[in-house]
């Protein structure tokens, strides 16, 4: 299958400009004036003046403003408040979901561009669209409305067949139409694949990831001659479609797992089971499919939901926390900086274990003259876009804690004789480090903190009231607990708070339960 555009969404599709002319969207109109010298003119608005530069001069005198009826519905749309360093491209991708893109212009200088729909209908649909969900280039709100202009009127001179950026642009727009004959047409259900799937991708990373550009509905997932594939259901095509512009050929980590995205010709997903193959987010009642679980679940009173992802908001951060950048977004490093502390009980071992849940932590340095600051550097990029999706804000030792990017790219270790009190620690050669091993399975358990514990490496000498009681000796008020059915190694254990439960994984994480075995806690995605 061809690609038409670049895997880089916000990338010009410069490849495409060789292909034939006879598909060149050839447009040479008559020109006149499109802004007034005093000020620019926004569809019958006044808008402030712009700076004199001599290249927006030029590309204000590529266009007619037609000021009858501003406001009245056109198949031209106007685009203002665009980032400077847009292309043609990203605009034209605005315009795909909604139908056939017949002429593009960019206006840089004026941080506006104008998209010429082939019809009414489609450019009425995008209109009404973006009125109730705002429109967004490179993380900035941009504001569509109906244009002034029946048509994009472009001179010879300032033609688009001149411009290779927005001509490949129109072509690529064009070859999404045709190659959409070749598979599923545009509907709500999407069949991704997963390419060089080094890491494990779990369904909680696919909805994280694909939540980002709109409500995702139904998620399956599968395993097909050996790849790890999944179909996703959005509630309207134009969602769907937006998805596959943004999300196909963007890598989940670094240069591996790529995401590969068509339509599949399935238009409804029948989920029968809630667990972490398949997930119906509209149904959150439906059976686990694993008869002890559901039992579990049934004691609890409580569905399966997953990996709990109300009141995070899929931006730009969120697809961050599966490893995916878009253009224009700095490279994140590995050096996280924690805030707001509880200087009393802060220690690196504490901070290295609890961080340790979500990826392997190198070094840690607690701030000499701000104590209740420390920095925490993680071996991997993607491991600190997920400490700081599930810790940041968390309330950990009766404070709210903040986790955010560092603007250090290492966490330096202090120099012989520099005072420093065991502030600082190096945990490169720790044998506790959860993710050492390429595609371990602790990749498909990470889950955010919760009140109930999993615990594993669990010896058979040791009882319930064994491992209850050492929780309490730690502080942690435990509501209940339970073996796994088939597994006495493994247990579920639930405690009073979210709070309770962070502190007993800090202090319970590699606890001596005999001589030979030492416990393992991680936050479950269940409850008892």
């Amino acid at each position: 299958m061809k690609r038409p555009f670049s895997e880089n969404p916000h990338a010009t599709p410069s490849s495409l400009a060789n292909l034939p002319d006879e598909e060149m969207h050839q447009i040479q109109r008559g020109s006149d004036e499109l802004l007034a010298q005093t000020g620019a003119v926004s569809n019958g608005s006044v808008m402030s003046p712009a700076p004199n530069h001599a290249d927006n001069n030029n590309d204000a005198k590529k266009v007619k403003l037609d000021t009858k009826n501003p406001g009245a519905p056109s198949r031209v749309i106007h685009i203002r408040n665009i980032p400077n360093e847009v292309t043609e491209a990203e605009i034209v991708h605005l315009g795909i979901p909604f139908g056939k893109v017949t002429n593009v212009l960019v206006l840089k200088g004026k941080n506006q561009a104008f998209l010429e729909m082939s019809d009414e209908v489609s450019a009425t649909t995008m209109v009404n669209y973006f009125t109730n969900c705002t429109a967004q280039l490179r993380g900035r709100a941009v504001y569509v409305q109906f244009s002034n202009h029946k048509e994009l009127k472009t001179d010879q001179t300032h033609s688009n067949a001149q411009n290779p950026s927005a001509q490949a642009a129109l072509q690529a727009a064009q070859a999404l139409v045709n190659q959409t004959d070749t598979q599923g047409g545009p509907n709500t259900v999407l069949r991704v694949i997963v390419e060089h799937m080094i890491y494990p991708v779990t369904l909680d990373v696919l909805y994280q990831i694909f939540s980002r550009v709109g409500k995702v509905l139904k998620i399956v997932t599968f395993t097909k001659n050996n790849t790890f594939q999944a179909l996703i259901q959005y509630p309207d095509v134009v969602t769907a479609q937006a998805a596959k512009m943004t999300l196909d050929g963007q890598n989940i980590y670094n240069a591996c797992c790529t995401l590969r995205i068509e339509y599949s010709k399935l238009s409804n997903l029948n989920v029968k089971y809630n667990n972490d193959k398949s997930r119906d987010y509209t149904n959150p009642n439906l059976p686990t499919g694993d008869p002890a679980l559901d039992s579990a679940l049934a004691i609890g009173g409580m569905p399966f939901t997953g990996m709990p992802l109300a009141g995070v908001t899929p931006t730009a951060a969120a697809l961050g926390a599966a490893g995916i950048r878009l253009p224009g977004q700095p490279s994140p490093n590995c050096v996280l900086l924690v805030s707001n502390l509880n200087e009393e009980m802060v220690t690196p071992d504490a901070l290295f274990t609890l961080f340790g849940v979500y990826g392997d932590v190198q070094r840690v340095k607690i701030l000499f003259n701000k104590k209740d600051n420390a920095l925490v550097q993680m071996s991997e990029p993607h491991q600190t876009q997920l400490a700081i999706s599930h810790l940041d804000k968390m309330k950990t030792w009766g404070k709210q804690i903040r986790v955010t990017l560092s603007k250090h790219q290492t966490v330096q270790l202090p120099k012989e004789g520099q005072p420093d009190a065991g502030l600082t620690k190096d945990y490169s050669n720790s044998p506790l480090h959860r993710f050492k091993k390429p595609g371990s399975k602790n990749y498909q358990n990470i889950y955010p903190p919760s009140a109930t514990l999993h615990l594993s490496n669990i010896p058979p000498t040791v009882d319930e009231e064994q491992i209850k009681d050492a929780f309490a000796h730690a502080g942690a008020n435990v509501k209940a607990f339970k073996f796994f059915p088939k597994d006495r190694k493994m247990a579920l254990i639930q405690l009073g708070s979210v709070e309770e439960a962070i502190a007993a994984l800090i202090k319970m994480h590699n606890f001596q339960l005999s001589d030979s075995s030492h416990l393992r806690v991680s936050f479950s995605k269940s409850t008892i």
